[in-house]
Formats: C-alpha cells, sequence, structure tokens
C-alpha cells in the first residue's frame, strides 16, 4: 500500500494478494455467516432469469455460489490463488453446475470482450481493490448497455464515533486487507455510477447493497484516484 496525492491511503495489489493468502484457510470460518445475509439479499434483489450470464468479481472461497438459482451462468473472478482454489474444491463439492468458470483475474484489467455479461456483481470488494474507479469501468464494459451492477460493501459510518474509530485504524488497511474508511460518496461522485436503489444488510445495517444501471458512461478516466472521505 503506499499514499497517493492528498495524503490519501491506498492499498496494492500485493498487499491485497498477501493478505487474502492468510484469510483463505479460515475465510468461511470467520466471514461466511457474518456476510452470508448480505450474500444472499444481493442476488434475492438480482431477481435473475434463466439464461442470464452473470460475473461475479472478487468470487473468493464461493460462499455466494450455492446461493444463485442453476438456470443462470456463473463466471467468478478472483485474485487470490488460495480463496480460487477454495472456490474451485466448493464447485465439485457442491456440484455447482451452473458455474461455468472460476478464474484468475485482476478484475481492474478483465480479460473478458465488451458486453459479455448480462449483470456483475462485486461482493465486499471495492474497498479492496487498488483502483476503485478502474473496477467500476470494467464492471461497466464487460456488462451489456442497460444491464445492472451490484455492490454490496462497508462504506465509512456517518456516526461521528463509529466514523472516527474507522479513521483511527485506517493506517492498519494493509494488514486487514481492506479501507475501513471507505467513502460511499466519493466513490459514487468518482465512478458515475447510476444508483437506483440504496439498501442496508448484514448486522446492524452496517453495510450497503448498491442497485445500479449500466448507463456505459463513466465520467472518470481510468487513471482517477479515489479519495477517501
Amino acid at each position: 500500500m503506499r499514499f497517493a496525492q492528498r495524503g490519501v491511503m491506498r492499498m496494492d495489489v500485493t498487499a491485497v494478494q498477501k493478505v487474502y493468502r492468510r484469510y483463505a484457510q479460515g475465510y468461511d470460518l470467520y466471514f461466511g455467516a457474518m456476510f452470508q445475509q448480505g450474500r444472499q439479499a444481493i442476488i434475492t434483489k438480482m431477481n435473475c432469469h434463466s439464461g442470464d450470464r452473470i460475473l461475479e468479481v472478487g468470487v473468493g472461497t464461493g460462499l455466494s455460489l450455492p446461493l444463485y438459482p442453476r438456470n443462470v451462468q456463473i463466471t467468478g473472478i478472483d485474485l487470490s490463488r488460495e480463496m480460487l482454489a477454495r472456490a474451485r474444491a466448493r464447485k465439485m463439492r457442491e456440484n455447482l453446475s451452473h458455474v461455468a468458470a472460476l478464474q484468475l483475474m485482476d478484475a481492474e484489467n478483465m480479460k473478458f470482450e465488451d458486453n459479455s455479461f448480462d449483470m456483475v456483481v462485486a461482493m465486499y470488494v471495492v474497498s479492496v481493490t487498488p483502483h476503485p474507479a478502474r473496477l467500476v469501468n470494467e464492471m461497466r464494459r464487460v456488462c451489456k448497455p442497460e444491464g445492472e451492477l451490484y455492490i454490496v460493501n462497508h462504506f465509512h459510518h456517518t456516526n461521528p464515533f463509529v466514523g472516527g474509530v474507522e479513521r483511527m485504524i485506517a493506517p492498519l488497511s494493509r494488514q486487514m486487507g481492506f479501507r475501513p474508511d471507505f467513502s460511499m460518496k466519493n466513490f459514487i461522485k468518482e465512478t458515475g455510477l447510476d444508483v437506483v436503489e440504496r439498501i442496508p444488510v448484514n448486522l446492524l445495517g452496517y453495510w450497503t447493497l448498491l442497485k445500479c444501471l449500466n448507463s456505459k458512461i463513466s465520467p472518470t478516466p481510468i487513471h482517477s484516484e479515489m479519495a477517501i472521505a
């Protein structure tokens, strides 16, 4: 991780891979039940139809994969070999035939053609990726026009006390693998996302589900820095 302009904290790929290599073995135990309500909420909100092609960015150990209906086609990508290995094992163990592919890939530089998917979803990813605007631009590119983008993530809390704690622990982002003081307002502004719904999810509504329309028009240059406020 390094400090970008204006003292803004940013993740880097090496730090993310190192943290999730460490998390992989116990991830399901520590983060499975905690985040599962949010996973279920986002898949319910997607209202999948038969034949839909869906990309899940940051698929991790594949905890969400059994939740999708079996009449869709899921592709998952992740930056961590160790997390992805567990997702592949889950696919085999639970006979998840609707999972078409699980690939090692950088979400900021995807290898898919334009307009490859009907919907693209990122669960607990945007505060982890080094360049959130690049991630969203790639999600927008590989999703078909007027398709839907779904994001669930923790954002900087509006409560002064909670928000203050998040700022205090922000220097530990490298060790934690995410930025606790990640600003929703700045994220939406920088990415130009067309947000049509915001829904609190998980314990105490501490995380937020964003449903967005894929307008295919982004005001954000891919080199843009993400401000954290």
